[in-house]
């Protein structure tokens, strides 16, 4: 079970974590764009590759709906994910839907498992400057898995723009906004993280580093490939 949930926060976190395009700065919705997040544990070595590829984009009523391919390979590039999900912008936030980031493939080493998903999207705004607050964004998951029922919840609070930095990667260097928020992740027992993430216009986060409630870091990602 402890495997399966580093799994899960591992996808949850990177797809929640990602870039832009006309209709928002920080989030690729143009047809074609790829790009990648290598995800690292504590001692800096790779646990997993995120690879992105926007596949499909369209419009619906005044909404931007673009939907986006992952595919993740642990750290010895053994594929363990393989999903897609959409997000939708209307010119002013885009709107990441928690519901379409769940890839049954995950649960089918769990046999017969069944669950349902609720929550407030997670939300980017179009202009971002120092000193702002974004909007909190929860993910609640009931799960009953073989006749045994578990509840699981995830809340991302205090969402802080708190300054600017340029950050270097594989990809380039990329002038940044350094974003602060808060994890909650309830299962049983409660696990709270703090994060630090850096997001640069038309590219999206660049770098995050994870910490565990004493201030230690537990792992980071990194954009080491964009291409459009």
């Amino acid at each position: 079970m402890k495997t399966w949930i580093n799994t899960f926060a591992l996808l949850f976190i990177s797809c929640i974590a990602v870039s832009q395009n006309d209709c928002n700065k920080f989030y690729p919705l143009n047809e074609g764009t790829k790009f990648q997040i290598t995800v690292y544990d504590n001692k800096e070595k790779p646990a997993a590759v995120i690879d992105y590829n926007v596949v499909n984009v369209r419009k619906s009523g005044g909404d931007k709906i673009g939907t986006i391919n992952s595919k993740m390979s642990d750290g010895k590039g053994k594929q363990i994910a393989d999903t897609s999900f959409d997000v939708s912008c209307n010119g002013e936030v885009v709107s990441i839907d928690f519901k379409s980031l769940i890839n049954p493939q995950i649960f089918e080493q769990f046999g017969n498992m069944d669950y349902e998903i609720s929550g407030a999207n997670m939300e980017w705004p179009n202009e971002l400057t120092v000193g702002q607050e974004l909007p909190d964004a929860t993910m609640d998951m009931k799960i009953n898995m073989s006749g045994i029922n578990m509840n699981m919840t995830v809340e991302i609070t205090d969402r802080k723009v708190i300054g600017k930095e340029t950050i270097t990667s594989p990809a380039g260097s990329f002038n940044c906004f350094v974003i602060t928020y808060t994890t909650n992740m309830k299962m049983g027992m409660s696990q709270r993280s703090t994060s630090k993430q850096w997001v640069a216009e038309k590219i999206g986060t660049v770098k995050s580093v994870n910490y565990d409630k004493n201030g230690k870091v537990t792992g980071s990602s990194l954009l080491t490939k964009f291409e459009e």
